[in-house]
């Protein structure tokens, strides 16, 4: 069972998500928080393997929030719900940890998905949340400092191109298919990148790759 937290000051976005979760069979809402204060405790005590995260919550924001709950729980992944794809909080969301974004727009059908997505590791970012966050890079100018001392030269050749294309937010059937190669092959690589890196998921791989120059907005 994939055990999710559910942060939002909505009551109805609360209720909405956790009807309809709770009628999903691999899913299990632990429970919920109305801030961002009460989303950090509350996750501490239940340990969630997902938390649905509003961005703008009183007392604590969902940044705030994801930080400390990602600090604390290397298990727990956080999906960032937000009103508008081209949110200002997407890069410092990535930042701080999120595996992704999903709009409260979304489909009942696609808010299941995207928890099993989340759980299983995976990144979810939109085409458009991309092209955000590739825009933001380019503001920002070149390679930043990449925290933990995480270095590139600890990466095979082939490590190295996979990583590439992960930052083009390609997924692993797509990088088989252009490196002619098994989608296992691809996921084996996927993992070793993100072990040997320290890195959460395939968002945090896309937000290293460009702090490190390897991949440039444009390319």
């Amino acid at each position: 069972m994939i055990r999710v937290l559910i942060a939002d000051d909505q009551g109805m976005v609360r209720t909405g998500f956790t009807v309809f979760l709770s009628g999903q069979p691999d899913i299990e809402v632990a429970g919920e928080a109305a801030d961002g204060r009460e989303a950090v405790d509350r996750a501490a005590e239940l340990d969630p393997d997902v938390v649905l995260m509003d961005v703008r919550m009183p007392v604590m924001n969902g940044l705030e929030a994801t930080r400390e709950i990602l600090a604390r729980q290397e298990s727990t992944k956080v999906l960032i719900l937000t009103t508008f794809d081209l949110d200002d909080y997407v890069y410092e969301a990535l930042r701080a940890g999120a595996s992704g974004f999903l709009l409260k727009d979304a489909s009942a059908a696609q808010l299941a998905e995207a928890v099993r997505v989340v759980a299983g590791g995976e990144a979810l970012i939109a085409p458009s949340i991309t092209k955000r966050l590739i825009h933001e890079f380019a503001r920002l100018g070149g390679p930043r400092p990449v925290p933990g001392g995480r270095r590139l030269d600890e990466l095979t050749e082939r490590e190295t191109e996979v990583l590439a294309l992960v930052a083009q937010a390609l997924s692993n059937q797509e990088i088989a298919a252009k490196l002619f190669v098994a989608e296992q092959t691809v996921k084996t690589h996927v993992g070793r990148v993100l072990m040997k890196l320290g890195l959460r998921d395939r968002a945090q791989a896309i937000v290293f790759a460009y702090e490190t120059g390897l991949v440039r907005p444009g390319e």
